[in-house]
């Protein structure tokens, strides 16, 4: 039924197109001769004119002759336009206008035909999220996503580092090892030079090791491999990893980010926007999620149909803040910290600013114990943001982590 409604109102549409294209065809071509009529009226009153102004001596019989010349040139060539325009005006009958517009319209039904589904039905959002959690839960392996991932390029590592990982990879076997130290080196190294599957291998003979005493840090690190050695994929097993790495702490940069990046990929983007929005938000400038975010998060916000715009990076210190800093006393930086709070401040209570930076200000009042400054500075961003809940929920999770009430 709803294949049916839609062609008929195309075809009403069509024909409505069609009717339009045909009446403005006609009136162009009838155009050309009324108007070529009309300028050989006004040259033949122009001719009179000139004999009036001759009987009132108005002009000399020589000035009288260039003028009718003149004006003779020009109604011949009116006349030749009106007698070209003629034919052309003719040859364009309704019907030919009419058969130029339907070969148009059938060309463009033959077109959709061959490259169009003209019988697919509508699909609704919630059968896409349906169609798209269901590629999600049988998408291919670990194993199968290494077997088909292109080999990293080389490292180059000098002699002495091939020396020294030959005598690390001698001493720690990821199938049996248990030395924790020796297996995190192992993972670390292989990472290095790019040997990502191995770099897993040790980093998951590590988890084992620890067992319940692995940290989200730990299964974060797993993932992290798993995905490099998949060339990106994040596999049911690198989710496996980042679930426990979330369950020991939510707050896990990486084990978030890598998380949004697994629902993009499975075309869930409004859970990978549920992700990247807030940690964006909550993240300084210099951690490692943040480019990556920035990178793609406005193209994820657009297919999950959500109004996004990517606020302006956050400038962070300058090199030369920073080794003024690591020159100072506890004091001064503790001075220099506080100054950078105010200039914030003032800049949000004169210009405004985005979600992010009232969040970073909140946070920064927390973190100083200042807690009512804080909540002052929540409290007025409420009421900015009001009805903009994405933001407000950014604002939330700031208030929260610098122990205010939501």
């Amino acid at each position: 039924m709803e294949t049916f409604w839609f062609w008929t109102v195309a075809a009403a549409m069509a024909v409505l197109a069609a009717a339009w294209l045909v009446r403005g065809l006609m009136r162009g071509a009838e155009a050309a001769a009324p108007a070529a009529a009309q300028d050989m009226q006004v040259y033949r009153d122009q001719l009179a004119e000139a004999d009036r102004d001759l009987a009132r001596g108005t002009l000399t019989a020589a000035e009288a002759a260039r003028v009718k010349t003149e004006i003779a040139r020009r109604l011949l060539e009116a006349d030749r336009a009106l007698n070209a325009a003629a034919p052309v005006a003719a040859s364009r009958t309704p019907w030919t206008a009419m058969a130029l517009v339907l070969a148009a319209m059938a060309g463009a039904l033959v077109l959709y035909s061959r490259v169009g589904l003209p019988w697919y039905p509508d699909l609704p959002i919630s059968e896409r999220l349906a169609m798209a959690d269901e590629a999600m839960a049988t998408r291919p392996s670990q194993a199968t996503a290494e077997a088909n991932a292109e080999p990293p390029p080389p490292a180059q590592p000098d002699a002495e580092f091939l020396h020294l990982m030959e005598k690390l990879r001698a001493a720690v076997d990821p199938a049996t090892a248990t030395d924790l130290r020796g297996l995190d080196l192992l993972a670390r190294n292989e990472a290095t030079l790019g040997n990502f599957a191995a770099a897993r291998a040790a980093q998951a003979r590590l988890v084992e090791v620890k067992g319940d005493q692995a940290t989200a840090e730990d299964y974060s690190t797993l993932a992290e491999m798993l995905i490099l050695a998949a060339g990106g994929y994040v596999s049911p097993e690198a989710e496996q990893a980042l679930v426990h790495a979330l369950q020991l702490d939510p707050q896990d940069g990486m084990a978030r980010y890598f998380s949004g990046l697994m629902f993009a990929q499975g075309g869930r983007f409004d859970r990978a926007f549920a992700f990247w929005r807030p940690l964006l938000d909550q993240s300084p400038p210099g951690a490692p999620w943040v480019a990556p975010i920035r990178a793609q998060i406005e193209e994820v916000a657009m297919r999950a149909g959500i109004p996004y715009q990517l606020p302006e990076a956050a400038s962070g210190p300058t090199i030369a803040d920073m080794e003024a800093a690591a020159g100072m006393t506890p004091e001064e930086r503790q001075q220099m910290v506080e100054g950078m709070v105010a200039q914030l401040q003032d800049r949000l209570a004169a210009e405004g600013g985005s979600a992010a930076e009232w969040a970073r200000l909140i946070g920064a009042l927390g973190t100083l114990g200042r807690g009512d400054q804080a909540q002052a500075v929540y409290d007025e961003a409420k009421t900015r943001f009001k009805g903009r809940e994405d933001d407000l929920a950014a604002l939330s999770e700031a208030a929260v982590a610098a122990g205010l009430a939501p």
